[in-house]
């Protein structure tokens, strides 16, 4: 009977944790949302309540001011480009240190680590001069690599995860049958670690995404500005346009949600496979 009693405030415990989570996480999405219909004089007076009329005039204003279309391609192309990158380089790392077939592999983990940590902020000087000499400022291609410098670590570990959970008769098994290292790696060993590579292309895509400090240091030109940029422009010295502001977020914000909702199953399902071999 105690049991039964504790194993039933335990789940009402959780619901009302559960519950509470949800309400933190969608209240700032519902006011978004609602102060995106709103006047800037409604906003400032109580952003709780609801629009005294529904209209779209900020969408227009965001749409136009902020010329999402350019912006997005920029994005869109960034986000791309960086993934292609990351993957390809994180993946031929990550496969190595699983399978312990480079030297030094042991000091290059930890190296890997020690990037992890260290707070990207710190190259952000040294880079910009250094694209200056080179004339790369403004320069998509090379924020492509920047980005791919910052999160191939984080992609390299938890790539890591799914190749140490591949047998090693798997990839014996394709040797002795005459498959080459390189035809092993990409026919057998990279369609098995696809949830891994799914999983890390969403969590570095969306980082890319939302990136704003490297963004607004090197792409500084209205014609290969991000969209987390543009999201910055709307706010000024004296006025900020919280109306057009809050319609932005929700024209950047929608396709990532959706998209996540779209593919949160492969998601869960590729972080719960990295785990099943540290």
């Amino acid at each position: 009977m105690i049991n039964s009693k504790q194993s039933v405030s335990v789940k009402v415990f959780s619901w009302l944790l559960l519950v509470f989570m949800l309400i933190v996480t969608l209240l700032p999405l519902c006011l978004m949302l609602l102060n995106s219909f709103k006047t800037r004089v409604e906003i400032t007076t109580n952003p709780l309540a609801l629009p005294e009329t529904w209209s779209i005039q900020n969408y227009v204003k965001a749409w136009q001011q902020a010329e999402i279309p350019v912006a997005a391609r920029n994005s869109i192309i960034l986000v791309f480009g960086t993934l292609l990158i990351t993957l390809v380089v994180s993946c031929m790392a990550a496969y190595g240190l699983a399978r312990k077939t480079v030297p030094c592999w042991k000091q290059l983990s930890v190296y890997f680590l020690i990037c992890n940590t260290i707070p990207k902020q710190l190259f952000i000087i040294p880079l910009f001069f250094i694209l200056q000499k080179a004339g790369l400022v403004n320069n998509l291609v090379a924020m492509m690599f920047i980005y791919s410098a910052i999160y191939s670590p984080f992609a390299i570990f938890l790539l890591r995860t799914y190749f140490q959970a591949i047998d090693q008769d798997i990839i014996n098994s394709a040797m002795i049958d005459g498959a080459s290292h390189w035809q092993t790696f990409w026919k057998i060993v990279m369609p098995l670690v696809r949830p891994g590579i799914l999983t890390a292309s969403l969590i570095v895509g969306l980082w890319c995404w939302n990136e704003f400090l490297f963004s607004v240091t090197f792409l500084q030109t209205d014609s290969v500005t991000t969209l987390a940029v543009k999201f910055y422009g709307f706010t000024s010295r004296y006025v900020t346009e919280w109306g057009n502001m809050m319609a932005f977020a929700v024209l950047v914000t929608l396709p990532v949600i959706l998209f996540f909702i779209f593919l949160q199953n492969r998601f869960i399902d590729g972080m719960t496979a990295g785990g099943v071999k540290g």
